[in-house]
Parts: C-alpha cells; sequence; structure tokens
C-alpha cells in the first residue's frame, strides 16, 4: 500500500477507498506500522514545530520534545482503543463483529485530521485546517462505517454517534493524562 495514495484516496474519493479498504487483507501490526505510525506523526511534528515557533513557554525545549512524544504515543494508544470501542459496538448495531474491520476503520478514519495537523507547524493559523481535517475524518468515519463494518445503513448514524462520544471520551482522559504529565 502506498501511503500517498491511499490518503489521497481517502480525502477525494472516500466511498471508493473505503470499499477497497474493506476488501483488502489487513494486520493489526502492519496497519499501524504502514500507516497510523507515519501517518500521525505529521501532526506530532506539526504540533512540536509550530508550538517551537511561537516560543518554547514554561515547557523548555526538552520538555516540549517530551509533551510531543507522549501525545504522540497516546493517540496512537487512542487509535488501538477507537478499533476496541467499534469491534465491541458493531454487534449491537447490526453488523458481524470483526475486530480487524474496526480496526481498518479506526486506522484509516482519522488521516485527514493528522493530514490537517501537520498545518500546525504554522503558527497562529495552522488550527484552522487542523480543525478541517478533524472534522473531514468525522465524515470519513461516518462514510467507511457501513462499508467497512457492513452496518445497515438506517443504523449508522447511532453507531458514529455513539463511537464518537466514546472517542470523545477516550481523548478527554488522554488529554487529561498529558495535561497531568507536562
Amino acid at each position: 500500500m502506498d501511503i500517498v495514495a491511499r490518503a489521497k484516496g481517502l480525502m477525494t474519493n472516500p466511498l471508493t477507498e473505503w470499499q477497497v479498504i474493506a476488501a483488502e487483507p489487513a494486520e493489526t501490526a502492519d496497519l499501524f506500522k504502514s500507516y497510523v505510525v507515519p501517518l500521525s506523526a505529521l501532526q506530532a511534528v506539526g504540533g512540536l514545530v509550530g508550538t517551537a515557533l511561537m516560543g518554547f513557554g514554561a515547557l523548555g525545549f526538552g520538555g516540549l520534545i517530551g509533551s510531543a512524544l507522549v501525545g504522540w504515543g497516546l493517540s496512537l494508544i487512542g487509535v488501538f482503543v477507537l478499533a476496541k470501542i467499534v469491534a465491541m459496538l458493531t454487534p449491537r448495531f447490526g453488523g458481524p463483529a470483526d475486530p480487524i474491520a474496526a480496526m481498518k476503520l479506526a486506522a484509516y478514519a482519522p488521516t485527514a485530521s493528522w493530514v490537517g495537523g501537520a498545518f500546525m507547524i504554522i503558527p497562529w493559523i495552522g488550527w484552522i485546517p487542523a480543525l478541517a481535517g478533524g472534522l473531514y475524518s468525522l465524515f470519513l468515519f461516518y462514510v467507511g462505517t457501513p462499508i467497512v463494518m457492513r452496518i445497515p445503513k438506517e443504523r449508522v448514524m447511532g453507531f458514529a454517534l455513539s463511537v464518537v462520544l466514546v472517542a470523545v471520551l477516550v481523548n478527554i482522559v488522554i488529554g487529561i493524562i498529558v495535561g497531568i504529565l507536562f
């Protein structure tokens, strides 16, 4: 899989790309190694450099690096946890229990958020494309759900809202942990 082609496909033609994703074999380790880790690093590096360009503040350079690494690591854990949540909720909404499909959805849906997060490298305005990417990632999740998780279309909205609510809670916990550590 070409990471650039996959990201471009998800962002420009998501229906077709989700169908390709649903049909291809995958393993959790390969998804993380070949896609999640490098693409999520864009957001981590963008935030790190953008913050450094605005000044280190009370953290200093070492604290800034440490904060970026911990945040990135926790975001990787967040993808894994999100996949477990998706796998757990899918049967309740009429889809089959399929942990690999859940991992695919959790691994690929944040694509736009990670790409948009790379623009955090631009001080003071980088949050705009980051926010747009986050919103588009919600759309990608919604569009990918019936294709990858095989949930009936009439139940996708309830499923998506349930997963998003749980994902928001997971991200709040991640934010609290990073806040406590740094």
